[in-house]
């Protein structure tokens, strides 16, 4: 073999690196709407990052999985600290998903299949997707903030004497 020859495996690219799933040169084409939907159905849990391939995925989902855990540790599951701190991926997880939806479809494919060959072209399923997260994923996170200002409360003894 000569010395200025790089040996390169079809996956992973040149000398081992990671080429972002590209096998046989060609890369994966990733869905616009695919992508926004696991935000917004699955964005607590960061499913979304592992589809359109965004480096340590692998921590947030595991964050997220701890505090799922940690939650069921206790005895009334929607009132304990692990519980509330699942607000913050969720609601990371809707405005990804809004951010997804808004981007035209040019800026989505040069940031997300930049090698794949392919365009992609959505009409209006973005923005109803975007309407949805906007009406349901916002009541929800209105719904969490409600939580976490009880628990507050209730924690500090400011709710004392009031019935529920």
């Amino acid at each position: 073999m000569d010395p200025m020859e790089v040996s390169v495996n079809p996956v992973t690219g040149p000398a081992g690196a990671v080429t972002g799933g590209q096998v046989g040169g060609i890369a994966p084409h990733r869905s616009k709407v695919v992508a926004a939907l696991l935000a917004a159905l699955l964005g607590g849990v960061c499913a979304h990052w592992w589809y359109i391939g965004r480096p340590k995925a692998w921590l947030a989902t595991a964050v997220s999985g701890a505090l799922i855990v940690l939650s069921r540790l206790y005895p009334v599951w929607w009132d304990n600290t692990p519980f509330l701190l699942l607000s913050i991926p969720l609601t990371a997880g809707y405005i990804d998903a809004l951010v997804i939806c808004l981007r035209t479809d040019e800026q989505f494919d040069a940031r997300y299949n930049p090698h794949s060959g392919q365009q992609t072209k959505t009409r209006l399923t973005p923005i109803l997707i975007a309407l949805a997260v906007t009406l349901f994923g916002f009541g929800i996170v209105v719904l969490f903030i409600t939580l976490i200002v009880m628990h507050v409360y209730t924690a500090m003894g400011w709710l004392d004497g009031y019935v529920f």
